[in-house]
């Protein structure tokens, strides 16, 4: 933990230097993931769809339904493109679909 220090801070950069401090980044990251998989694809598809888990550069994504397993896989790159987009960051760079 930093020592305290006079200048003033805001919320949001105490926040950051707290995660960058106790390596908390990975956690977030997977779990800012699986979120932005549910609100972007919608309850169709989140309702299909049994996991996801990012590991590394590569984001997996279990589904129970082998059609619509084939149709997202026609899209996978434009997937990646919106993830990273949303997460502000070039965190996705390969796509699985299980």
């Amino acid at each position: 933990m930093k020592k305290r220090t006079r200048e003033e801070q805001t919320i949001s950069d105490v926040l950051k230097d707290f995660v960058s401090a106790n390596k908390l980044e990975k956690g977030l990251d997977q779990v800012q993931v699986k979120d932005i998989w549910m609100q972007m694809m919608g309850q169709a598809v989140a309702a299909y769809t049994d996991d996801v888990q990012l590991k590394g550069a590569t984001l997996y994504i279990s589904l129970k339904s082998a059609p619509l397993r084939e149709e997202l896989s026609y899209g996978k790159q434009k997937i990646i493109e919106m993830m990273n987009r949303e997460l502000g960051k070039e965190l996705v760079s390969k796509l699985i679909l299980r």
